[in-house]
């Protein structure tokens, strides 16, 4: 390969990440801008009527808790 060839494939690179990042950057923006608008029209980024009942935040507790246990079980080397 000559150093044209190292050097045209070289800047192309460069200039397709260039352009990655721009996009990712408008993207990050744009969500950036959409978090703005929901905090000054106090609109919440979920739902409320999603909110989990008290039951149901004791059994994701309660799941939660069996998961940690069970990797603390795996961490120490102990067959499931």
């Amino acid at each position: 390969m000559g150093f044209e060839t190292v050097l045209t494939i070289g800047a192309l690179t460069l200039v397709g990440l260039g352009l990655a990042a721009i996009a990712v950057l408008k993207g990050w923006n744009g969500w950036l801008e959409l978090k703005k608008m929901e905090l000054a029209h106090g609109m919440p980024s979920y739902r409320e009527d999603s909110a989990p009942t008290l039951t149901g935040g004791r059994i994701e507790m309660a799941d939660l808790k069996e998961r940690v246990r069970k990797l603390e079980q795996i961490a120490s080397g102990i067959d499931l």
